[in-house]
């Protein structure tokens, strides 16, 4: 960092002058453009990009203090990068989902490849929610909530279906014929309520996320004969319950 550009921030920790950040933020956006460059080809165009990186850029101004002997230039990457990340991982949930969530998925993601390297296997629930300190319930929640994450996550791991990836994506499967449809989400999500924690988890991983039998399967660790049991017995068990409260009329448990 110049003299100049050293006394210019010593002199805006001192004024806050509006002009004087402006100057400083000019004469160091050749950097948040760098930065900003680094993700393009991810689905953002150029210009939200560098908008985003000037943000970060911003923020490094706002908060740098020249006094601890630091090249502005060190304490504004970390900043801008973070700030282009935070966008990223925003940006890239084509619905909403909880921050709390959002979490858990990137926490599970970043679990499931080295742990799946480490056993020579897909980990099941069980091992995964061991190396994460979440529930069981609570992993099998991250993962139905991938589905809703698209590709482009910067921390998840990446990989496809054949190339033995370990993102959470490449666990997910489509719909196989035969089952019956659970059309009314809404009613059902109650019912669910009945049911005991795995078989809540299985029916919500095959309806709501999409799972085949097999993939659940083998995030459980059980066979896909027991899989296809415990569907069918929950399954007959919401139906019995949607009838009985048909019957008894709305506004009756």
């Amino acid at each position: 960092m110049s003299a100049g550009a050293g006394a210019g921030f010593v002199d805006y920790r001192t004024t806050r002058d509006r002009e004087l950040r402006n100057q400083l933020i000019e004469e160091h956006r050749g950097l948040s453009q760098q930065l900003a460059r680094r993700f393009r080809g991810r689905g953002q165009s150029s210009d939200d990009l560098e908008q985003v990186a000037v943000l970060g850029l911003l923020k490094a101004v706002e908060r740098f203090e020249p006094e601890r002997g630091l090249a502005f230039t060190t304490f504004a990457t970390p900043t801008i990068l973070g700030e282009l990340k935070r966008h990223f991982r925003d940006a890239t949930w084509s619905m909403r989902v909880p921050r709390r969530l959002q979490e858990h998925v990137l926490a599970v993601s970043n679990v499931i490849g080295p742990l799946g390297q480490e056993l020579g296997r897909p980990p099941t629930v069980a091992e995964v929610a061991g190396a994460t300190g979440f529930s069981q319930e609570s992993v099998l929640e991250a993962m139905e909530a991938n589905r809703a994450y698209s590709a482009g996550s910067l921390d998840a791991p990446t990989g496809d279906r054949d190339g033995g990836g370990g993102d959470l994506a490449s666990r997910l499967g489509e719909e196989d014929p035969g089952h019956a449809d659970v059309e009314h989400r809404a009613l059902v999500e109650s019912l669910l309520e009945d049911l005991p924690e795995r078989e809540r988890a299985i029916v919500r991983l095959r309806f709501w996320g999409g799972w085949t039998q097999s993939e659940i399967a083998d995030a459980i660790g059980i066979s896909q004969m027991h899989v296809s049991r415990l569907l069918a017995r929950s399954l007959e068990r919401l139906r019995v319950r949607a009838e009985a409260e048909a019957e008894a009329g709305p506004g009756v448990k």
